[in-house]
C-alpha cells in the first residue's frame, strides 16, 4: 500500500484513498506540474483543510505524498536517491498553501536541505468545483516556484541559496520548461563544484564548536583552531567553522534543533561530506545528527584515532591504535557497520541466533581481550629492556611535550636519529631511544645518557588512547628525568604546558627532575619570550631545526641527571 506521510489525524478513509490515488498520477518530464494535477492536489487540500505535498521524480512519477508543509513532510537526507554538491536530488516538490502568501523560509530551507530540483507552492482559493466526467477546477489562486542557485560571491543570508518567482497563473507554470531549468542549474553547480574541489582524497569538512558557560572565549577559539589542525593532519579540508553558544549541551543533538537545521543547510550548500564536532558525542547524538545532515558525523576523539591509525608504523603502534579504536567503538555500536563474524557452532550457540549488533559486540570484545594480552606482552618486553639499561647504570631522559612541539626534530638534531618529522599533529607515534653524550658538570668527563622520544600529548587526550598507549607512556614513568619541550611560537603555549602537566599528573608514577626547553625560538615573538623567561627562569631556549641553543641544552641535561643518578 502507498504510504501517506505527515499528520494523518482526523482524516477519513475516503480522504486517505484520494491521497493514495495521487501515486498513480504521471507528469510530463519537461513540466513543473500540469494544471490537472495541480487542481486535483488543491481540491484534496481544500477538503481536508491541510497543506499537502507531492514529491515527483524526473520520470514524472509521484514517489511520496505527505500531509503538511514541505518542512513537515521532507524526505530524510539518507533516503534521497542522489546526493552531492554538484547535483540536485532529482525530485521536485509540489505543495499547497492555505494562505495566499509566497513560500515560507522554512519550506525553502527544506528545499535546500533536500537539494530539490524545484519547489512549487500552490495558493488556494478555498473553493472550486468538480467537473462532470472527472477533474477539478477553481481551487488554485496562483502558483510560485523556487529553486536553488549557486552561491554568489558577496551575497549573504538565506537569499543566497534560492530564488523565488513572482506569483503566476497555473497556465504559465505549466508552460515553464522544467527540464531545461534543471539541466542549466546542474551545469552551473558542476562548474562551481569543480572550481572549489580539492584533491579527491581529501574530505570536505564542516567543523562545529559548542561553547558552554565554563569556557572562556580564548579557550573555545584555541580548541577550534586545534581541531582544524587535527582535521588537516588527518587529510581533510575544512570548508567552514560553525559556532554555537549554549548554557549546556543538548542531550539529543548537542547544539539544539535550530542550529542543527542551520548546519544541515550549510552542509548542502558547501557540499561537505563530513561534519566534525569539537567534543565527544554519544551514539544517540551521532544517529540523530546523521539523520538530519545526511553525511557522516564524527567527534574530536575519532579524528585523533584516525590520525593515530595513519601514523602508526611499527607492529606495537598498530596494535595499540587498534585497541584504542575498538575500545572507543564498542559502546558506540549502532548495528550499521559491516558484519564482523559468523555465529560459532557447538553447544550453547544454537537456537534463534543473535542480532547483527550482538554479534559485532561479542566479536569486538573477543578482539579487545586478545589485543589487551598482546599489549601486556609488549609492556613486559619494554620492561625487560628498561631493566637491562638500568643494570648498565645508563641514565634515561624522556622527551615529553604537546604534539607538534618539535620533540622528534630535537632528538634528530641531538643524536642524528632520523626520526620522521613534519609540521603535523602526531607526526610520530612510536618511541625512539638514542644515546647522547653529555659532560659531567663537576668532573668534565664525557658521559652517556639515553634520550627517548615519546608520543605527543594533547588537551584532553582521549582515555581510550591513554589506556592503549600505556606501554609507550611507561617510557615516561620509568625515565630518570623529563625534558619538557614547548612550542614557544604557538599562541596557546601556556595552556599546552598545563595540559602536559595534567596528563603527567594522571600517570601512576612520574620522574622527579624535569627541564623545560622552549623550542622554535626563531619563530616566537618577543612578548612570549619575555613572559617565558620571567615565569620559567630555569628553562632553556632553543630552535631545534636551526640547531640554536643545543650546546646549552646538553649542559643542562648533564646537570638535570647529575644529582638523580650519578651521586
Amino acid at each position: 500500500m502507498d504510504t501517506i506521510y505527515g499528520n494523518l489525524q482526523g482524516l477519513k478513509p475516503s480522504q486517505l484513498k484520494q491521497l493514495q490515488r495521487l501515486y498513480q498520477q504521471r507528469l510530463p518530464r519537461d513540466s513543473f506540474a500540469t494544471a490537472e494535477f495541480a487542481q486535483r492536489l488543491a481540491a484534496i487540500s481544500t477538503e481536508i483543510k491541510q497543506a499537502i505535498c507531492a514529491y515527483v521524480n524526473r520520470r514524472g512519477q509521484v514517489i511520496r505524498v505527505g500531509v503538511g508543509s514541505p518542512r513537515q513532510t521532507q524526505i530524510p537526507p539518507l533516503e534521497l536517491p542522489r546526493y552531492g554538491a554538484e547535483r540536485l536530488s532529482g525530485i521536485r516538490c509540489i505543495a499547497t498553501s492555505l494562505k495566499d502568501v509566497p513560500p515560507k523560509t522554512s519550506s525553502l530551507t527544506a528545499m535546500v536541505m533536500q537539494r530539490l530540483d524545484a519547489l512549487v507552492v500552490l495558493t488556494l482559493t478555498g473553493e472550486g468545483f468538480e467537473r462532470r466526467g472527472g477533474g477539478a477546477t477553481g481551487y488554485v489562486r496562483a502558483a510560485y516556484f523556487a529553486h536553488l542557485i549557486p552561491e554568489l560571491e558577496g551575497q549573504e543570508g538565506e537569499s543566497a541559496y534560492w530564488t523565488v518567482s513572482e506569483a503566476i497563473a497555473l497556465e504559465e507554470l505549466a508552460q515553464e520548461d522544467f527540464f531545461a531549468l534543471v539541466e542549466g542549474l546542474e551545469a552551473e553547480f558542476r562548474r562551481e563544484y569543480v572550481a572549489q574541489q580539492v584533491d579527491a582524497d581529501h574530505e570536505r569538512v564542516l567543523l562545529v564548536g559548542l561553547m558552554t558557560q565554563e569556557m572562556t572565549t580564548q579557550q573555545f577559539e584555541d580548541g577550534l583552531a586545534e581541531l582544524e589542525r587535527l582535521v588537516e593532519s588527518a587529510g581533510g579540508e575544512v570548508l567552514q567553522v560553525s559556532r554555537q553558544k549554549r548554557s549546556r549541551p543538548d542531550s539529543q543533538t548537542l547544539v539544539g534543533s535550530g542550529k542543527v537545521e542551520e548546519i544541515a543547510l550549510t552542509v548542502q550548500t558547501l557540499g561537505a561530506n563530513l561534519v566534525v564536532f569539537d567534543r565527544d558525542l554519544s551514539p544517540a547524538q551521532v544517529r540523530n545528527l546523521e539523520r538530519q545532515f545526511g553525511v557522516r558525523v564524527v567527534d574530536r576523539t575519532e579524528v585523533i584515532l584516525d590520525i593515530f591509525a595513519q601514523r602508526a608504523q611499527s607492529r606495537a603502534g598498530k596494535l595499540q591504535v587498534e585497541l584504542a579504536q575498538l575500545e572507543y567503538m564498542l559502546p558506540r555500536l549502532t548495528g550499521r557497520g559491516q558484519a564482523m563474524s559468523r555465529l560459532g557452532g557447538g553447544i550453547g550457540t544454537r537456537g534463534p541466533g543473535e542480532t547483527k549488533l550482538e554479534t559485532e559486540r561479542r566479536t569486538i570484545q573477543k578482539r579487545i581481550a586478545r589485543l589487551q594480552r598482546e599489549v601486556n606482552e609488549l609492556q613486559a618486553h619494554r620492561s625487560r629492556l628498561r631493566q637491562q639499561r638500568q643494570q648498565q647504570e645508563v641514565p634515561t631522559v624522556a622527551i615529553v611535550g604537546y604534539t607538534n612541539a618539535g620533540k622528534s626534530t630535537l632528538i634528530n638534531a641531538l643524536t642524528n636519529a632520523e626520526v620522521y618529522t613534519a609540521d603535523q599533529l602526531f607526526a610520530t607515534l612510536d618511541p625512539t631511544t638514542r644515546r647522547l653524550s653529555v659532560t659531567d658538570p663537576e668532573t668534565g668527563e664525557a658521559l652517556t645518557l639515553l634520550l627517548t622520544d615519546t608520543v605527543g600529548f594533547i588537551h584532553e587526550l582521549p582515555p581510550a588512547l591513554m589506556d592503549a598507549f600505556r606501554a609507550t607512556l611507561e617510557e615516561v614513568t620509568e625515565a630518570d628525568a623529563l625534558l619538557h619541550v614547548v612550542d614557544l611560537s604557538h599562541p596557546a603555549w601556556l595552556s599546552h604546558i598545563e595540559s602536559v602537566k595534567n596528563i603527567l599528573a594522571e600517570m601512576p608514577t612520574c620522574p622527579g627532575p624535569s627541564l623545560i626547553a622552549f623550542n622554535k625560538l626563531d619563530q616566537a615573538d618577543s612578548e612570549s619570550l619575555a613572559m617565558a623567561k620571567e615565569q620559567f627562569p630555569g628553562a632553556v631556549f632553543i630552535a631545534a631545526s636551526q640547531r640554536i641553543g643545543l650546546e646549552t641544552l646538553r649542559q643542562k641535561l648533564g646537570q638535570l641527571v647529575d644529582d638523580r643518578v650519578w651521586h
